[in-house]
């Protein structure tokens, strides 16, 4: 009979093999006997769970929620049986994702195991009602019945909910010719860049993969083979089917065991002789070199078949430096995409392959299987028979293409294969594992694992023609193969010194290997490479460990022209691949010394981001210029240079003496930068300006946000509003230097796209204080009266947070620190203030909300969310309720009196790093997520009221006026929904819009930032352009729009925005003409906050400044 499903290979395999063990679980617990089935029972069990299902009238689609289990192929034949298409779900995975693929397939019942069901039951609670229909508990499953989706949730159940999208999916199935029976499983990618895509197999795409493969392996009863792979990733498919079809023995172990390198292989070759092992080559990097020669690669190995696919395979010359002498493993290259189910082309290396000396630079993709097309086409789809392109692989029923372009860049005009470069990397001594991507900034960044084992010899290299180019410059550090010679004591020296030494050792190798743009800009050393849960290399892991060392430079701020000189040779070195002995005269020339423009670049970025900001001019005296001009322009762009351009000293800072303390109580700060040496603490204490005696505040925010707060009134709070008379404030025209400031600045009367009314407004800096790490957070303003009314004695507060962990208080008026307090992680989160309850509320990296006294800092309250705190948070003014979001996808309302969690819900998907915008009168609260959602809650209750869901990220926060809803999105969009959720109109930017938008006092325009470089004001009626402004640099941060009328002899309301090169922008909102600009030596992604005379604003060269504004004549 012709073989035409899955179950049907095992029903024959069964059939003849019905006393051998089918499957063994081992748990790998030295107190626990593995447990086994035999294929008779394999048979029986699958057959009465197909009987049970049937009864229940289950059929089409079943989900399967599961770990790995001795029953696991009862479990998937029971379903297949059926016959139905089996839906593996994840238990590790987000809840929300399971729930969406839920939806997408529109399954009805899920088959779960029987120990995950409370599990299950709590994880989807928010989603989808479970109703347990049968357990069935011989086979250790329940089954129930999925009554609702996640429609409601995902799109508040308006017009834009889910069933058409089921209805299209079922639709384009029925298009494909597939019909119930004919599915044999459903997939889905990760869906970490968006909605999964899901992917639907049927039988006959799979069944010839299987049948090709098993005779391609010489697969029989006497094989071990190991289910390496998670059911949601479809090598779990061909693992399983091609034991279960030959008779075989299919191997299974807990999951966790997987990450476990020791225990594992003792387990697949002590234990159970494994014969068959598919994994993605990083998972079996884990083994470590040394189990891989001595175990997996040995001379004695069960390892009879090696299927390495998913990542490029390891080069011919990495696979040979794992084999003993009398291996007999056979290795293939498996290659493939889950559209096409599994594997579409097979290429097996021969002893020829794992010679020494080949000249293979990789190992090739093979030919197609059976039933598969494999076919390189060019940009107008014609097939390519020499040269490049992209790869579609299909077959008679499904044509896919694969975009390869994520691992082919072009740099400096040439193609670099990140394949290639990676191939590179591991044939460098010392590198055990390595993984190498492109960064958001466009970066070449090489992840590296240093080998344990500095005496192994590592392989030769896959590029014996660059390595004879190689051998011929530099014979001495180079061996025959042309990897760098482990036992030169040069080169162990340098690796001894620190891990610097190793990346530029590394670095330095590339460079004879591979050409510059092929070079990384960066090399980070890490423990190991992290995993995704298909086996896979977790680039997005990866990228965010680049982005936490990015933001510590390698490098110290210079505090003198001799520590300055010491960092530029340093910076040249390892730019150059030098060894730290080289010698760098004042009159070496960097193209001279051997670089180019991309290093040249790069020594750029190096310099400016230890100097703490841009330095204009920089790159032409690198390319051009010698190390002594390159030494002296640095000078001049570090702060207060003196007219020799020498350095001085920075002054005392105790932030920075502190930064391991776990706590501080606030040590004496410096003397504000104007020379006043009255203690604002002191006066505080003689004056009675605390929150105790206060009797109005004035909460100031970013954004223009203004909340007047009457302490009194404990029922009805101020209301959210833009106080814009209360506001005089304007930026200088003047030119000069700040000499007493440690922190040089630049003034300018004009700069960007528009016209300059000059000598209008004038700017200062008139205080800054050191944090100790960057300051992205954006400042809180709280102003104490003891007045009736705003003419009263007041004094003015400045919270704010550094990536230090640290949050301080400041005096506006002086600068003198009251208080600081180092929190648990990085502080990113800008903070609210809750007047009446004399606390300030801000966020935290290690998933708290702290609520801290305003008048000493002492810890009131922590709340624990389930991940970082990026969101600032939202004081209601009716309730005294504060609302903040969490990357755990959720959004909090917590009582600060009460100390309790009043409500919490899940915002449909993604982080929720943005802020919630409040509409206390309609008790409304309106909050936006990472996965592109932009919800309307109810504000005492949590409940959803609507969603709107977009493709990109929300990183804007939303902000409202009297009837509409304003935010920005990563599609470049800034979009106006009504208060009930439609939306009014859009404006398209030119970039991604983070900027969140600020609107008028009067609600007539609103003005946001965008990352094309410019700001937008805009009609909030129907969204037409006011005007537009070019500023130097990308707009992260907020507009600021208060009124300034009152001084600086400016007419009508200005808007006070922060570009991210570090200039300060005063603008009329009228026409956006410049009233004047500053330029702070760092870079700028905290949003400004004006109050009277004032402006404040934090700098990522980690300093908050308070810039004083004057009148410009």
């Amino acid at each position: 009979m012709e073989t035409r499903t899955l179950q049907d290979m095992v029903t024959a395999a069964a059939a003849v093999n019905s006393s051998r063990i089918a499957v063994t679980f081992d748990s790998c617990m030295d107190a626990r006997i593995p447990v086994s089935l035999l294929y008779s029972d394999v048979a029986e069990f699958s057959n009465d769970l197909t009987h049970l299902l049937r009864e229940k009238q289950v059929t089409n689609r079943i989900a399967l929620y599961c770990q790995t289990d001795v029953y696991l192929p009862v479990w998937i034949l029971g379903i297949l049986q059926v016959p139905a298409a089996y839906v593996p779900l994840d238990p590790e995975v987000p809840a929300l994702l399971s729930a969406h693929i839920i939806d997408q397939c529109g399954l009805k019942y899920c088959v779960v195991q029987w120990d995950l069901l409370e599990r299950f039951q709590m994880a989807f609670s928010n989603f989808i009602n479970v109703d347990v229909r049968a357990v069935w508990s011989t086979y250790n499953v329940t089954l129930v019945r999925l009554q609702n989706t996640v429609a409601e949730v995902q799109h508040g159940g308006g017009p834009e909910g889910t069933h058409e999208e089921m209805a299209n999916a079922d639709h384009s199935a029925q298009v494909s010719g597939v019909s119930q029976g004919e599915l044999a499983y459903v997939l889905h990618t990760s869906g970490t860049t968006g909605h999964p895509k899901i992917v639907r197999v049927p039988h006959k795409c799979i069944v010839p993969n299987i049948l090709h493969l098993s005779s391609l392996f010489q697969m029989t009863a006497d094989d071990v083979v190991f289910l390496a792979s998670p059911l949601t990733f479809d090598p779990s498919v061909v693992e399983m089917f091609l034991a279960l079809s030959s008779g075989a023995r299919l191997l299974m172990v807990p999951t966790v065991m997987k990450k476990k390198p020791n225990t594992l292989a003792c387990a697949l070759f002590k234990n159970h002789r494994t014969t068959f092992l598919q994994v993605t080559p990083t998972l079996l990097g884990r083994f470590g070199r040394t189990i891989l020669q001595e175990v997996v690669f040995s001379k004695d190995s069960s390892l009879r078949v090696l299927a390495l696919g998913g990542e490029a395979c390891p080069s011919p010359g990495l696979l040979r430096s794992w084999r003993q002498e009398g291996n007999d493993t056979q290795i293939y290259n498996i290659y493939g995409i889950t559209e096409v189910s599994c594997w579409a082309c097979c290429y097996k290396l021969s002893e020829t392959d794992l010679v020494a000396n080949q000249d293979e630079s990789s190992v090739p993709l093979g030919t197609p299987l059976m039933d598969t097309t494999v076919e390189v086409r060019d940009e107008h789809s014609c097939v390519v028979a020499e040269g490049e392109g992209q790869i579609f692989i299909g077959g008679t029923d499904r044509v896919c293409l694969l975009d390869d372009e994520d691992r082919l860049i072009k740099r400096q005009g040439q193609r670099v294969h990140l394949d290639t470069l990676q191939q590179a990397l591991m044939s460098v001594p010392l590198v055990e594992a390595c993984a190498v991507g492109l960064s958001e900034d466009s970066r070449l960044v090489a992840f590296v694992v240093a080998s344990s084992a500095s005496g192994d010899q590592k392989a030769t290299s896959a590029f014996p023609s660059v390595q004879h180019q190689a051998n011929q410059r530099s014979s001495a550090l180079v061996d025959s193969h042309g990897d760098l010679n482990p036992s030169d004591s040069h080169w162990q020296e340098e690796l001894s010194t620190s891990t610097r030494g190793l990346r530029r050792a590394i670095r330095r190798s590339l460079s004879r290997l591979l050409p510059s743009p092929s070079v990384p800009d960066k090399v980070v050393v890490v423990p190991a490479l992290p995993l995704t849960s298909h086996g896979k290399v977790d680039m997005g892991e990866l990228m965010k460990i680049y982005q936490r060392q990015k933001a510590t430079s390698d490098f110290l701020t210079p505090r003198d022209v001799v520590s300055l000189r010491k960092m530029l040779q340093s910076m040249w070195q390892d730019r150059l691949g030098l060894s730290e002995d080289a010698v760098v005269s004042d009159e070496s020339n960097f193209l001279f010394s051997g670089g180019d423009s991309l290093q040249a670049l790069g020594l750029c970025d190096d310099i400016t981001t230890a100097i703490g900001g841009t330095s204009f001019g920089l790159l032409e005296i690198v390319l051009d210029g010698s190390f002594s001009d390159i030494l002296h322009h640095a000078a001049k762009a570090m702060p207060t240079p003196s007219s020799e351009h020498k350095l001085k000293p920075h002054p005392t800072s105790e932030a920075t003496k502190r930064q391991t303390d776990p706590l501080s109580s606030a040590p004496t700060k410096r003397g504000r930068l104007d020379g006043s040496s009255t203690s604002a603490a002191q006066r505080r204490r003689q004056g009675a300006s605390s929150v105790a005696k206060a009797t109005r505040f004035t909460v100031l925010r970013r954004a223009g946000e203004v909340i007047e707060t009457p302490k009194e009134n404990s029922g009805t709070g101020g209301n959210l509003t833009r106080k814009g008379d209360t506001l005089t404030a304007g930026v200088t025209s003047s030119q000069g230097t700040f000499n007493s400031n440690p922190l040089a600045v630049e003034h300018s009367e004009t700069s960007g796209g528009g016209s300059s009314k000059a000598g209008v407004l004038g700017l200062r800096v008139r205080w800054a204080s050191d944090t100790g790490r960057c300051v992205d957070a954006s400042p809180v303003l709280l102003v104490h009266r003891r007045g009736e009314d705003a003419s009263g004695r007041h004094t003015t507060t400045v919270f704010v947070g550094s990536h230090s962990h640290r949050m301080q208080a400041l005096d506006l008026a002086s600068g003198e620190l009251l208080w600081e307090r180092v929190l648990g992680d990085r502080i990113e989160s800008s903070a609210a203030v809750c007047p009446r309850e004399g606390l300030v509320v801000v966020g935290c990296y290690d998933g708290c909300v702290y609520f801290l006294c305003v008048d000493t800092g002492e810890t009131k309250w922590t709340f624990q969310t389930g991940d970082a705190v990026k969101c600032s948070p939202t004081v209601d003014p009716l309730t005294g309720l504060v609302l903040v979001g969490s990357h755990d996808g959720h959004m909090y309302s917590l009582d600060p009196q009460a100390r309790q969690c009043v409500w919490k819900r899940h915002c449909g998907g993604g982080a929720v790093f943005s802020s919630p915008c409040l509409h206390p009168s309609l008790r409304h609260l309106y909050a936006a997520t990472l996965g592109g959602h932009l919800l309307c809650l109810h504000l005492d209750s949590g409940a959803v009221l609507w969603t709107r869901s977009r493709d990109t990220p929300f990183f804007s926060s939303p902000g409202c006026s009297s009837g509409r809803v304003l935010v920005g999105s990563v599609d470049g969009n800034i979009y106006c929904f009504s208060l009930q959720g439609t939306e009014l109109w859009r404006f398209t930017t030119s970039g991604p819009v983070f900027s969140s938008p600020c609107v008028t006092r009067d609600e007539a325009k609103v003005v946001c930032g965008s990352h094309d470089d410019h700001v937008y004001c805009l009609s909030c009626a129907d969204g037409s352009l006011a005007w537009s402004f070019r500023a130097s640099g990308r707009v992260y941060s907020s507009p600021c729009v208060f009124d300034g009328s009152p001084r600086g002899g400016a007419t009508g309301v200005l808007v006070a925005l922060a570009s991210a090169d570090g200039t300060l922008w005063i603008l009329d909102v009228e026409d956006g003409t410049v009233a004047g600009s500053l330029s702070l030596p760092g870079e700028l992604f905290s949003s400004p906050v004006a109050w009277e005379r004032s402006l404040v604003v934090g700098c990522r060269n980690n300093f908050v400044y308070c810039v004083e504004m004057t009148d410009g004549g």
